[in-house]
């Protein structure tokens, strides 16, 4: 029960075909006890989808984890000075967010909250879900791998013969990488097989 009293903050990227694997995993965090605070980007906040529209996610995040959603650069610039999260998780993670947070720009309130968390030297876990992990968002996630602070949730090729490039983690091992991430610690391994082919 190490998450049990933690508060945790969960940031959801634009991609959009993960978000019915990601809504068991925050409920389990809630299960553990953690207090989980939703935060979205701003494509999340305005984009519907064949996924399902950007209403009916943001109904579930509410009622899953009891909180209201944090959906500004404004309401989450707080999080660095006044230390409110023990974790902070970006889940999905698109290779358009990797990418930004990779080169420090902060232009979505998940990017803020993730710089935020880094600045008081606490746990960033990274749940990567792009189409060009193995292309030209490689470097990136390279870099995000080299940094003090920033964990990754286990992860692999998706559809290799349909898209060789596409990586994507293994959603079901959030909750274990944010135990190991308290910790100081990166779950192992780190490059796993997503799917059995």
């Amino acid at each position: 029960m190490i998450l049990k009293g933690k508060t945790i903050g969960f940031g959801l990227t634009g991609s959009h075909c993960t978000f019915a694997e990601i809504m068991p995993e925050i409920q389990k965090l809630v299960d553990e006890g953690a207090n989980v605070i939703p935060i979205i980007s701003n494509a999340v906040q305005t984009t519907d989808t064949r996924f399902g529209p950007t209403e009916e996610w943001q109904k579930q995040l509410r009622s899953i984890t009891g909180n209201e959603i944090i959906s500004t650069i404004v309401d989450a610039e707080p999080i660095g000075p006044k230390g409110l999260l023990d974790v902070m998780v970006i889940a999905p993670a698109t290779g358009n967010s990797i990418s930004k947070f990779a080169n420090g720009i902060t232009d979505s309130p998940v990017l803020m909250a993730a710089k935020a968390q880094l600045r008081n030297l606490k746990p960033v876990v990274i749940a990567v879900s792009t189409n060009d992990g193995l292309g030209i968002n490689g470097t990136n996630i390279g870099r995000l791998l080299a940094i003090k602070n920033i964990y990754f949730v286990p992860f692999g090729q998706d559809a290799p013969s349909k898209k060789p490039n596409s990586l994507v983690a293994r959603m079901e091992l959030i909750k274990e990488t944010c135990e190991e991430a308290i910790e100081h610690r990166q779950i192992q391994p780190v490059i796993v097989e997503k799917f059995k082919y």
